[in-house]
């Protein structure tokens, strides 16, 4: 019943940012976690695709994944430089070093987990994902996951994605934000 509800004692002066796999459910989750947090959405992917006018499939063929780094880390950047919300990146926007000091300076970061094979039931029910456009995409999410997982781990927060309705999974995440308010917190100017 009180899924839904607002949690005015989680006042974030920060983004709030969830880094994790392809089809972990960032964007569902974050979708369900902004209201809780009376904080606006933001999908990496989807600002990516305004900003070029063409979807990130379309965007890897094209200008191939190299050239979708780069403009994945520019939006990533002008979002963080804003005012505190709730994003979901993309999987492989931490393997941009620029990315992973922008999210550790300005926001807190919550890692959302899941096995290999949820993720690739979840990330292979659409064509959308053009890293798993391949002949093996299960040797993929692994290589992948190998790959970027060390960058997941340096998270402030890490989250099991949970079984069930997405909102099982936000749950955890606002008792984890419950327990460290302060990484909630804007973080002091340091003397460098």
């Amino acid at each position: 019943m009180g899924q839904a509800r607002k949690h005015p004692d989680l006042v974030s002066e920060r983004p709030v940012v969830l880094v994790g796999m392809m089809g972990v459910g960032k964007t569902t989750v974050g979708r369900r976690l902004a209201p809780r947090l009376d904080l606006p959405f933001f999908d990496a992917d989807q600002e990516i695709e305004k900003a070029a006018g063409m979807s990130v499939s379309d965007l890897f063929a094209a200008h191939g994944e190299q050239s979708f780094r780069e403009g994945e880390a520019r939006v990533i950047k002008r979002l963080l430089e804003g005012p505190p919300h709730v994003l979901a990146t993309g999987g492989g926007a931490v393997t941009n070093p620029e990315t992973r000091a922008l999210i550790d300076d300005l926001a807190v970061s919550i890692w959302i987990k899941a096995d290999v094979e949820t993720i690739l039931k979840r990330a292979t029910r659409r064509n959308t994902r053009p890293l798993l456009q391949n002949d093996d995409p299960r040797e993929t999410l692994i290589r992948l996951m190998r790959e970027r997982e060390p960058f997941y781990a340096a998270a402030d927060i890490h989250i099991d994605s949970q079984p069930g309705p997405h909102a099982n999974t936000v749950d955890m995440i606002i008792e984890a934000l419950s327990q460290r308010p302060d990484l909630l917190a804007a973080k002091k100017e340091s003397a460098r």
